[in-house]
């Protein structure tokens, strides 16, 4: 009896530690359509679409640039938008476990990316701060930080100033002083403000992230209409647009017009780092991606040369006001959000509200980037440790450790002097090149290994349409070849980083850098060839088990029973 009893003890006891711990929670799904396509649209509609491809358009021919980027948005971008969305609604994985732990080299793209993003926001946020004031910050030359050479942006000729510099450009000079010192607090302030902001829009997971892009992935396009709007009704927004659109056939020839017409939409559409494997992931499984992928892409184009009208508007008002020709007023990139145009809304009447208007454009632009960035590394890792990390509270406390992770990594580049660091990591870690040879092996993983005849059986499963039979030439030998092509071509034309066109790096700068690129195309070939020495069975079992995406036999055992 005391045998029994202890016994029967032993497994109270156990069973009680069992009720104690928290239960796995449910991987959960979007709570409706919309919510993912928002949450999509979010994400590939960013900063780049409003302040690089208007740049590229107008420096790289014209209307003739659009002829490069068609044609990589139909050979690259569409087939890998897709494919990578079908993926992850088919596995229910994230980045990594849909790959059966193999595909690192993307999720640290993404965390090189998650430190630096955040940056552009908090600059941002502090440009919106300075526009509640009663005069424009770098709309005049009176305050601390202007020199003798500061000029008022519209009150002499340009051309008669050669050694002036602007208000606008002065201002943020005094955002970035030059020399590795003590953090500028303006800037820090707003980083720990954009920080606790992402942390809230993810922390539930896409319970929370499903209700915040209802604002986040809409409100932008009311704010670039109303820009939009403004900037045509302005003198000289027709002379702009024509600069922006005029085409320039001859510019075809020069390859460097092709290189960065692909960069673009590699960037732009978000696609080679698994962010659209997560997002898909949360979908239903009968949810019609094929469709979904279409209009996310058309959409994410459209918005580009859209916005391409409303920056050019307004650049072109600018070189009106001032004199000088249109390419002496165009920049891309911090240039254009940060000097440029601010330099131009503080000509217009009202420029308090028309800076308002476009600094909050660009932090929920770039908010939903930043955050759907955070949730693709989240998930990711959560789903390689389910039993570990999918427990109530969990989650919230993993995520707070990955945002002071991010945040203690990325001080530096808040120093007097931090604009050097942040572009060593923008040009190296976060490089097009990088992206580039992960989209190689995903593609010749999918097509040729996993089989590009189960990708259209699944995308006929998922959605009961048959995808078009050009998605299968690309996957099979346009996407491939077209970015293997791209990635040689950018080694071949490597340009070592310079600071505004004229400072030169120190040699272990450069050695740092490349460090940076190589951590994330080294990951993927040395963890392949790890599995492939450590797993039995033959050479073609290992890399063909290593390579495939999980499947879920037991929920469509008709895709596997061959």
């Amino acid at each position: 009896t005391d045998g029994s009893s202890l016994l029967f003890s032993d497994v109270h006891l156990s069973t009680k530690r069992k009720d104690t711990q928290p239960e796995v929670e449910e991987r959960g799904h979007w709570g409706n359509k919309v919510e993912f396509l928002l949450a999509v649209a979010g994400n590939v509609v960013g900063l780049g679409n409003v302040w690089r491809f208007p740049y590229l358009c107008y420096k790289n021919g014209g209307g003739a640039f659009l002829v490069p980027y068609l044609v990589f948005v139909v050979t690259c971008g569409v087939p890998v938008f897709l494919l990578e969305t079908t993926i992850g609604q088919f596995t229910q994985e994230g980045g990594i476990t849909c790959w059966r732990k193999l595909c690192f080299g993307g999720q640290l793209i993404i965390f090189y990316s998650c430190m630096t993003y955040i940056i552009i926001l908090s600059w941002a946020l502090l440009y919106l701060v300075f526009s509640f004031s009663s005069q424009l910050p770098w709309a005049s030359c009176n305050n601390d930080w202007n020199t003798d050479f500061s000029t008022k942006n519209n009150t002499v000729h340009w051309t008669n100033q050669t050694n002036s510099t602007s208000a606008a450009t002065e201002f943020w000079e005094y955002v970035y002083v030059d020399g590795l010192k003590k953090p500028t607090y303006q800037v820090l302030l707003c980083l720990i403000a954009m920080w606790i902001v992402c942390y809230f829009c993810i922390w539930k997971g896409v319970r929370s992230t499903g209700k915040v892009v209802y604002v986040t992935a809409t409100f932008p396009y009311v704010m670039l209409l109303i820009l939009l709007i403004r900037g045509l009704s302005l003198p000289g927004a027709f002379e702009g647009i024509m600069f922006y659109l005029l085409p320039e056939p001859s510019r075809l020839i020069d390859p460097q017009v092709w290189m960065e017409a692909v960069s673009q939409i590699f960037f732009s559409y978000s696609i080679g780092v698994g962010s659209l494997i997560v997002l898909g992931s949360y979908n239903k499984y009968n949810n019609n991606c094929y469709k979904d992928s279409l209009m996310l892409c058309l959409l994410n184009s459209g918005t580009s040369v859209v916005a391409g009208f409303a920056v050019f508007s307004v650049l072109g008002f600018m070189a009106h006001e001032q004199g000088v020709p249109i390419a002496e007023v165009a920049e891309s990139g911090p240039g254009l959000a940060f000097i440029a145009y601010p330099q131009a809304v503080a000509m217009m009447p009202l420029p308090q509200l028309w800076s308002i208007c476009f600094f909050v454009m660009l932090i929920l632009l770039g908010l939903d980037t930043q955050f759907v960035a955070m949730e693709v590394v989240m998930t990711s890792f959560i789903d390689m440790f389910p039993k570990v990390l999918r427990r109530a509270g969990r989650r919230e406390i993993f995520l707070l450790l990955f945002c002071l992770i991010c945040f203690f990594s990325q001080l530096v580049m808040v120093t007097e002097g931090g604009m050097f660091v942040f572009q060593l990591f923008d040009y190296y870690a976060c490089n097009g090149a990088c992206i580039l040879f992960l989209c190689v092996f995903e593609t010749l993983a999918l097509g040729w290994i996993f089989g590009v005849d189960k990708l259209y059986d699944i995308i006929k499963d998922m959605t009961g349409t048959r995808a078009n039979y050009f998605f299968k030439l690309c996957w099979l030998y346009l996407t491939p070849l077209v970015s293997l092509g791209s990635f040689i071509c950018s080694l071949i034309e490597y340009k070592p980083l310079t600071f505004n066109r004229w400072y030169i790096y120190p040699s272990w700068a450069y050695v740092l850098g490349w460090i940076l690129a190589l951590s994330s195309i080294l990951l993927v070939p040395g963890w392949a060839l790890y599995k492939l020495g450590t797993e039995t069975g033959t050479l073609s079992q290992s890399f063909g088990g290593a390579e495939q995406p999980e499947s879920c036999p037991s929920r469509h055992p008709g895709l596997y029973s061959s």
